[in-house]
């Protein structure tokens, strides 16, 4: 497998805060890499420093070898290929469901507009949103909202996807129609990085799981690995109440 993301001693700060104190980590093409650890842990921050949102503080971000924080590196193209699906959504509110999956790939990536129209409408259809292509987000639930912001990044054809505790602002009964799509999406071959709380989702769909811990990697290892067998004191102490719970 080809390296489609390395990661290499990144750093973050916000003022005097170190959020992201020396994180190292491949993402390889195809794999699903879970991100887990503690609120305050730096795990939002990760990804948010891997599509550029927030601007790293040192280190590099390697793009298929290249260095996407080089001043001559084309960030716009890079930021087409990592999609991202947030925790609160981000739908524009004033377009309806179908128009929210066609203004990235029309109006930013410049394609035919028919064209995006079939393949948002093959997405909207697998997340089940389908017969809903004209409703604002504010007449869908959070669920349905989140359904159609992962349908909305996979018209964009990232080659990267991440996910950002994309269950956390739910009620309980919608999590599982999400991490049901989300499961669906494992299995098909896209890279993907996914910051969850949902410890039976993580172990279930992973590749890899990444343990955080105060801006730290503090483990990484297959889920059987961490989940049956950590070796970090702090990851133990992380994942014993789930454990207890088995």
């Amino acid at each position: 497998m080809e390296s489609m993301l390395k990661i290499q001693n990144l750093k973050k700060s916000f003022g005097n805060k170190e959020v992201l104190k020396d994180i190292s980590l491949d993402i390889q093409e195809g794999e699903v890499v879970t991100i887990i650890g503690s609120s305050g842990s730096g795990k939002s921050t990760l990804l948010r420093c891997l599509n550029l949102l927030e601007e790293p503080t040192g280190g590099e971000i390697l793009y298929k070898g290249k260095n996407v924080l080089a001043s001559d590196f084309k960030r716009n193209h890079y930021r087409t290929k990592i999609g991202m699906v947030f925790q609160s959504y981000n739908l524009f509110q004033n377009k309806n469901v179908l128009e929210n999956c066609l203004v990235g790939p029309v109006k930013v990536l410049g394609e035919n507009k028919e064209e995006v129209q079939k393949r948002a409408l093959i997405n909207l259809e697998m997340v089940g949103m389908a017969a809903f292509i004209h409703a604002l987000p504010r007449q869908l639930s959070g669920g349905q909202q989140q359904r159609v912001a992962i349908a909305r990044s996979l018209t964009m054809q990232p080659e990267i996807l991440l996910f950002d505790e994309p269950t956390s602002a739910l009620d309980p009964e919608m999590v599982d129609d999400v991490l049901e799509i989300m499961r669906k999406l494992t299995s098909g071959g896209l890279t993907m990085a996914i910051v969850t709380h949902e410890m039976e989702f993580a172990r279930d769909v992973s590749d890899r799981i990444v343990f955080m811990d105060q801006g730290l990697v503090a483990e990484t290892g297959s889920p059987e690995q961490i989940f049956e067998n950590p070796q970090n004191k702090r990851t133990q102490a992380f994942l014993e109440r789930f454990l207890r719970e088995k």
